[in-house]
């Protein structure tokens, strides 16, 4: 008979807008509040937040979210909890915000997280936090003397990019000193070199106490199990923590409060870019409290009224009309005093002052003026769908609320009720004009603010660069080479101090869970006209489709799922769009729901197509079919209420056949795509990836031809013809819509409960009205067919691109893999990635666990039939590329041998990764589609890979490593690309070349590309 628990309800309630039960408890020992959202799935996800507040830019916050996971009282020793959790079906993780840190547990199934959370919890509590786990995942200078360390080089990548430095300043106006929001809680890199590990502990000690900690799991969760659970760990603790009745100061709430601004703030940041032709405007605001529902509601609704939508205020005024920004966005920090933020992006640099008055005068005469309120009304309406929607598909959708009010909200449960109902959208529908002005007035147009304006200084690029030369420089002198042998020494002592190894017996304890508590999303499949042909299951929904006496000569398949709304997806290949226009699929795509239709002989501007896509959608987009296995294809998808179906369907009609490409708008979007080349040009990750694009993909792929290095001058040559030719222009783009708009090229996936479906078939004769059924089905394209000779043939190709934006460096290299997902060797493939890539195995403890990246991973393209490994923000990206290079031989050539526990774990995260494909309704049935019509695929294809990966042998893995992981690392076998700070780029060349590359320095622009 089980103890009583100390565990006590303090509520519970269903929460009457999604099928989820919220029931909230607290520990009459502790303090510890848990929260469980009860919802069905193959998940469970559990967040385990503490407030934690400092007043200073040292970053111990964001060290505590890297030191825990290096070992606890009872598993002292480093990757203990990872090597666990990854053999229970999980993955841990965990950020740090200004407010709040949070760990997470994403498992599949119940079993696998009751067996992992009291060790987790553990870790966070009761961490080791050795000097020698400060010196290598915080911070350290190594042997060459350069700085290093997991979380230096994170903040490294990060602290003078373009958005951290404006972010930065903000706060600093809006709060002042002594409030914590004001701080840099990731930690400045000066801080960083000079933070200590009893700081650090310190820190811990204050904040750290189960009184202060929140845990949030959602899923199917065994309540009885988890306060048990609960109970004995707490009772581990008692000794190690602050006594419980102890007086603690609760972060935030009785803290130093921020005052109200005084006076509207403007100022100026210079950030590091070559490219000075467009800058940034970032404005804050201070808004209603966050614990009032209503106002903070109000406030959402009125911020998607200004900018929410190419037919809002701001964003068709400044953006559409004007010109003046390329896009016009908006958040909300949740605060004891709101902070509204607003962004408008790539501004002329010299007319950001302008650009500034003319946003604040914009404010003013929206006040001042009767707003539109059917627009309001239907944005209200809009939003209580969004919400029903994102309720039913995503597990976290509560975290972020439950987070906020356990860190500003009121103890007795109060504030958290206001989950239950949305009853303020009830109050806001009977809202006036007035109301709504009153509202905008108060906390916008003529409140005061704070603005910085973004301004982009080659100068400071180069300051910056010599600055770090000379710091490094000077270090490396005081230390001398006696210094540097010692440091050296340190480092070595101290990473073999913290990879000890973990005892057998530890994990002898705890056995490789059950599956049978996964419980996986059933979808059901069911085929009509085209999609036919490639088989017809028998099943009562596929009676639903047959009894409709319409058959159309229409690819569509329904999956089947308990869902309350219709996600509708219209898939176009590319094959037929002529290659010199291809390019010109961006503009296409970025006006695809931006441009007046004709709807029976009646021209509808394209503000009202929006306003009215909005009254009957939940959300809409297009975009490349990357999510759908193809990233060669295009796909047009809708989300909707079951009985807008045959709305929905008559909506692809008119964006489709009905669209007309006017001049102006054609212009308006041209020019905002090109006004953000630079900012795009700024990040290090992703022009790796588009100068490796460049390299191995043909002008054929719709990929290269959508990339910021070939929009950079494609767009230019539009922008002169829609100047001096524009009909040549919309020429070409009614081209592209007769490519794509053929009844052979179209295949429809709808994702609902089809048995709530009014005419699930017929309702497509709209559509297929007027086409041309005769022609066969067009095959779709790969990208395997659409690869340059250097894609086609790795090892011809390695570039060091230096770029001024960013602190550190990037790698991308890509060799050949398997082009089938029906390769006999893709079990084994996923097996050695497994095990290779498991948090705190092979490749973490050998580059993260160092401090020579962020990260590594491989990924593997049947697409295009690629092997892909990257280096994340690395200090030196070649010193990670190596490191990962020989560890990976060491176990190809049995130097190093595989450990099946580890085998074990690799196992669990295959299983783990099917459990996230399927974590909805709406995944779980569009990965049923993905498996069978992209990627043709056996219906069971799921089931036959898990067990064929049980039966993997050590010699299979070794196959792999040897014939498809180790050419990724030699220069004959790989295509290579690095993006570095100018400062690194000797060293990068210099190492690269002893390895047997032949590296190329190129600037960026050398990979653009005008077709």
């Amino acid at each position: 008979m089980p103890t009583e628990s100390h565990f006590k309800t303090i509520q519970k309630f269903p929460v009457e807008y999604s099928p989820s039960t919220l029931t909230q408890y607290v520990s009459e020992r502790t303090g510890m509040t848990v929260v469980v959202v009860d919802q069905k799935g193959p998940k469970v996800l559990g967040f385990f937040a503490l407030a934690t507040e400092i007043h200073n830019d040292s970053g111990a916050p964001h060290t505590l979210e890297h030191l825990c996971f290096m070992g606890s009282k009872s598993y002292p020793f480093k990757g203990v909890l990872d090597k666990l959790a990854t053999r229970a079906y999980s993955n841990t993780n965990a950020w740090t915000a200004t407010d709040h840190t949070a760990y997470t547990l994403d498992t599949a199934g119940w079993e696998g997280f009751a067996q992992i959370l009291p060790v987790y919890l553990e870790h966070v509590v009761v961490p080791t936090l050795k000097d020698t786990a400060c010196y290598t995942e915080v911070h350290h200078v190594d042997g060459t003397g350069h700085d290093a360390g997991v979380v230096y080089s994170e903040m490294q990548g990060v602290q003078n990019t373009q958005s951290e430095l404006m972010n930065l300043k903000a706060k600093r106006l809006l709060y002042p000193e002594g409030v914590g929001f004001r701080y840099e809680t990731g930690g400045m890199m000066e801080q960083l070199r000079i933070l200590t590990a009893d700081r650090i502990r310190q820190f811990h000690h204050e904040m750290y106490q189960p009184k202060n900690l929140c845990l949030v799991i959602g899923g199917e969760v065994d309540h009885i199990d988890l306060l048990q659970i609960l109970d004995q760990f707490e009772g581990t603790i008692l000794q190690d923590i602050p006594k419980p009745e102890a007086p603690f100061k609760r972060p935030w709430i009785e803290s130093k409060q921020a005052p109200l601004l005084l006076r509207s703030l403007t100022e100026t940041v210079e950030f590091p870019e070559e490219d000075e032709s467009t800058g940034e405007i970032l404005v804050s605001f201070f808004g209603p409290s966050c614990n009032d529902t209503l106002y903070s509601s109000a406030l959402s609704i009125l911020l998607y009224y200004l900018a929410g939508s190419s037919a809002s205020v701001l964003e068709n005024t400044l953006v559409e009309k004007e010109q003046v920004t390329s896009a016009v966005s908006y958040s909300t920090e949740t605060r004891p005093l709101t902070v509204i933020e607003i962004s408008l992006s790539s501004v002329a640099t010299e007319s950001l002052a302008k650009v500034e008055n003319r946003f604040y005068e914009l404010l003013k005469e929206t006040a001042a003026k009767e707003l539109d309120m059917v627009y309001i009304r239907d944005s209200i309406s809009r939003e209580r769908r969004r919400i029903k929607f994102y309720a039913e598909s995503s597990l976290s959708f509560f975290t972020d609320q439950i987070i906020m009010d356990f860190l500003f909200g009121k103890r007795d449960g109060s504030t958290l009720r206001e989950i239950e109902t949305m009853r303020e959208y009830d109050v806001l529908e009977t809202w006036t004009d007035d109301q709504w002005r009153d509202l905008l007035r108060k906390w916008m147009s003529d409140a005061y603010h704070v603005t910085i304006l973004g301004r982009p200084s080659a100068a400071l690029s180069h300051k910056l660069k010599s600055d770090e030369e000379a710091r490094v420089a000077k270090q490396i002198e005081s230390l001398g080479p006696e210094g540097l042998k010692k440091l050296e020494q340190r480092l070595a002592e101290a990473k073999a101090d913290n990879d000890k190894e973990i005892p057998k017996e530890i994990f002898d304890r705890f056995k490789v869970p059950d599956t049978k508590s996964i419980h996986f999303i059933p979808t059901v499949t069911a085929r009509s006209g085209l999609a036919r042909q490639i088989g017809r299951s028998e099943n009562p929904i596929q009676k639903v489709i047959d009894s409709e006496s319409a058959d159309l000569p229409l690819f569509i398949q329904f999956e089947h799922v308990q869902t309350n709304f219709v996600h509708l997806t219209l898939i176009l290949g590319t094959e037929s769009v002529p290659v010199p226009l291809r390019p010109l699929l961006s503009i296409y795509l970025g006006s695809f729901f931006n441009l007046p239709i004709v709807r029976n002989g009646e021209r509808t501007d394209f503000e009202q197509v929006i306003m009215d896509l909005e009254k009957d959608t939940v959300g809409y987009g297009i975009e490349s079919g990357s999510g759908l296995g193809n990233p060669e294809v295009l796909a047009v998808q809708l989300q909707l209420e079951v009985e807008k179906y045959a709305t929905a369907i008559q909506w692809l009609k008119d964006l489709l056949f009905g669209s007309v490409f006017d001049v102006t708008r054609i212009k308006a979007i041209t020019k905002r795509f090109l006004a953000d080349i630079p900012e795009e040009k700024r990040s290090g990750s992703d022009m790796a990836y588009a100068a490796s694009m460049a390299i191995n993909v043909s002008p054929a792929s719709i990929g290269r031809a959508r990339s910021t290095l070939t929009r950079a001058l494609y767009l230019k040559r539009v922008m002169r013809l829609l100047e001096s030719s524009p009909d040549t222009i919309i020429s070409q783009l009614d081209s592209i819509r007769s490519a794509l708009a053929q009844h052979s090229n179209f295949r429809v996936l709808v994702i609902a409960n089809v048995e709530k479906l009014a005419n699930p078939v017929s309702s497509w004769k709209v559509f297929t009205t007027n086409l041309d059924s005769s022609k066969p089905l067009i095959p779709l394209e790969s990208r395997l067919s659409r690869l340059t000779p250097a894609g086609l043939s790795p090892g011809s190709s390695a570039y060091i691109i230096p770029l001024p934006t960013i602190d550190s460096s990037f790698a991308i290299a890509n060799a050949h893999g398997p082009s089938s997902l029906l390769d006999p060797c893709i079990p084994a493939l996923m097996v050695a990635l497994g095990y290779l890539e498991a948090i705190e195995g092979p490749l973490w403890t050998s580059v993260r666990g160092t401090g020579l990246a962020y990260g590594v991973s491989f990924s593997h393209s049947a697409e295009s039939g690629h092997l892909f490994f990257e280096v994340y923000r690395s200090p030196n990206a070649f010193a990670a590329f190596s490191a990962s290079k020989a560890t990976i031989e060491e176990y190809a050539s049995g130097k190093t041998e595989f450990e099946a526990l580890g085998l074990e774990g690799a196992i669990s995260s295959i299983v783990l990764g099917f459990a996230n494909r399927q974590a909805s309704m709406a995944g779980a049935a569009q990965w049923s589609f993905v498996r069978q019509v992209i990627r043709k695929l056996p219906s069971d294809w799921t089931e036959i890979v898990m067990k064929k990966v049980r039966e993997v042998e050590v010699g299979e893995i070794k196959k792999v490593i040897k014939e498809i992981l180790l050419p990724i690392f030699e220069s004959e076998t790989t295509n290579l690309v690095v993006t570095c700070a100018p400062i690194m780029q000797e060293e990068q060349v210099k190492g690269f070349e002893s390895l047997g590359f032949s590296p190329q320095v190129k600037p960026l622009n050398f990979f653009q590309d005008d077709y």
